[in-house]
């Protein structure tokens, strides 16, 4: 049926710069009654209702803090468009003396954070009539890139639970999307010394609503991305958006 983000009510997390900044703009171009901007920083939403206006509501909230992700929940009971896009980046092989620290942190903010998100906006989805969840994944939850192994391991296991996530929120009638794009131009792409071959974040917030609107459960926003889900999506379709039994080795 889709989802139309038109008259609704959304929460961003990660949105005070980057994908997250130009998501809260693209959905309230596209007519979103109010949305939530999830940030970590007190007081660091005054730039954001500068440029948004009183539709936008700033919200404290820590993805590596359950307690702060509650009483988000708790103030944000109107949801109805969470899009968990706040994650970090640490640039580290496998071989790297730092790997386990930096998968370690990725793990708690990409994979945990995304779990502690589910578990407290799920019941508010459900209470708003369903609603929709939208994770940004990436490129790298398929291709393990070797210089940002622990990152590519923290985005594939963010995918696993996403498509656990998705069959999980179905009875309740709450819309799963998970977002795979390739660089894209932010801080942490440029951190990443990614900036030359990155592209616009627009394109990831075009592609959000778009698959909300279509029912898709993937997005593959920028060139690499198509490139890969075209590669993907035979497999996608006999496996990941089938509905297999859950028989698992």
């Amino acid at each position: 049926m889709g989802f139309d983000v038109n008259g609704k009510t959304v929460l961003v997390t990660g949105a005070n710069r980057g994908i997250g900044r130009v998501i809260v703009g693209e959905a309230l171009a596209r007519g979103a009654k109010k949305v939530y901007a999830a940030i970590r920083e007190p007081g660091g939403g005054h730039s954001l209702v500068s440029e948004f206006g009183d539709r936008l509501v700033p919200l404290l909230v820590d993805l590596q803090d359950e307690s702060s992700i509650r009483n988000a929940a708790e103030q944000a009971a109107d949801v109805e468009l969470v899009i968990n896009n706040a994650g970090i980046l640490k640039t580290a092989s496998a071989l790297d003396p730092e790997a386990i620290s930096a998968l370690q942190f990725e793990l708690d903010v990409n994979v945990f954070g995304l779990i502690r998100m589910a578990q407290a906006f799920a019941p508010v989805l459900k209470n708003n009539g369903g609603g929709a969840l939208v994770q940004l994944n990436s490129v790298a939850s398929l291709k393990s890139f070797a210089d940002f192994a622990t990152y590519s391991a923290s985005k594939a296991a963010s995918y696993s639970i996403t498509q656990g996530l998705r069959d999980s929120l179905a009875g309740q009638n709450t819309q799963v999307v998970s977002v795979h794009p390739g660089p894209i131009a932010t801080d942490m792409a440029d951190d990443a010394g990614l900036g030359a071959i990155a592209e616009p974040p627009i394109l990831v917030a075009q592609s959000i609503f778009e698959a909300l609107a279509h029912d898709d459960f993937h997005a593959w926003p920028g060139t690499m991305a198509r490139q890969v889900g075209q590669a993907y999506r035979p497999f996608a379709e006999a496996v990941i958006e089938s509905a297999m039994e859950e028989t698992p080795a």
